[in-house]
């Protein structure tokens, strides 16, 4: 398997929304509506990093990584996901390559840490854990999972932007 990845260009927007839904289509704890999140997120601005992963010159794989809004003012911290793989090619590794090179873009953008709403038993891999005094409203603490670049982890509650609410 050769996995390449590199930021998004207008070519992959279409592939992205198509590949983002087909992932989220049996999820279960999903909205459905993490395409146009995307989507909302990019004609706002706030897609600080959309990555894809490539395997022969195909979109097998995204991430979104977006600005988020702590309560206690503490600036530097953005959200990832969705990260979306299509389902004939998970299982292989393009998610954790995704993860790294979000993390890595991340670290060199000068981000004081990524948080994210997912199963703890795959991101803890990564370094994520649910902190205490982090919290996003509604959402069982153990999901809500949060990785710092450097010891000083914030408190408060997190806020993801308005297009997270997108619908269509």
């Amino acid at each position: 398997m050769d996995i390449t990845v590199r930021a998004e260009q207008p070519e992959d927007i279409d592939t992205i929304t198509r590949l983002t839904q087909a992932a989220f289509l049996h999820a279960e704890h999903s909205s459905h509506t993490e395409q146009f999140i995307v989507n909302a997120l990019r004609d706002a601005g706030q897609l600080t990093f959309s990555l894809v992963a490539l395997e022969d010159e195909q979109v097998v794989g995204h991430v979104a990584l977006s600005p988020v809004t702590i309560s206690s003012g503490v600036t530097g911290w953005y959200g990832l996901g969705p990260i979306s793989v299509w389902p004939a090619h998970q299982g292989r590794g393009i998610g954790s390559a995704l993860m790294h090179a979000a993390l890595a873009a991340l670290r060199q953008h000068g981000a004081a840490g990524c948080v994210l709403l997912g199963d703890p038993g795959y991101y803890a891999r990564f370094g994520f854990r649910p902190q205490p005094g982090l919290t996003l409203p509604g959402v069982p603490p153990e999901y809500f999972q949060a990785f710092g670049f450097t010891d000083d982890l914030p408190e408060g509650e997190v806020s993801y932007h308005r297009a997270f609410e997108a619908t269509a």
